[in-house]
């Protein structure tokens, strides 16, 4: 199962095959909308059981207010809900990684990731998917968040 913990990083996710997005925010406030590319997530072979999951989060201001990211959080799922990892990158994480939080309203931003994890059995990827929220504030302080899913697959040979 620990193997299956750098998934985690693979945002988002569903095992029923296309995206599913939810947002909440308060009316009137900043609000976000997330996507993930590409969708599915490719899991490349990098040497033996090791894999690499390039992905890119995109969030955008949809609210017509200045948001700040407080923290993504991805969670890697087998057989739909079986959850076999997750990671959580706080606002400090992000930053000390390069990225910006601050999103200007009706931007966007981009937080490109590409953790490498070991995958000790292929078949495993037949059945995986990847959840990822973030969750963030406006300059009122009003909370808004947005999950999304997508499925990860081994890319083809």
């Amino acid at each position: 199962m620990k193997s299956l913990l750098p998934l985690l990083l693979l945002a988002s996710f569903c095992a029923s095959g296309g995206p599913s997005t939810t947002q909440t925010a308060a009316p009137g406030h900043g609000a976000i909308e997330l996507d993930i590319v590409p969708s599915p997530i490719v899991a490349y072979p990098v040497s033996g059981s090791m894999y690499e999951f390039p992905f890119e989060v995109i969030v955008r201001e949809t609210g017509g207010s200045h948001v700040t990211v407080d923290r993504v959080t991805v969670d890697v799922f087998a057989f739909d809900r079986l959850r076999v990892g997750g990671e959580t990158y706080d606002a400090a994480q992000l930053a000390q990684l390069g990225y910006t939080v601050s999103i200007p309203a009706g931007t966007e931003r981009r937080f490109k990731f590409s953790p490498r994890r070991e995958v000790t059995d292929d078949r495993a990827f037949g059945s995986l998917s990847a959840q990822l929220r973030v969750d963030a504030h406006d300059d009122t302080g009003a909370a808004t968040s947005a999950t999304t899913a997508v499925t990860v697959q081994r890319a083809k040979s």
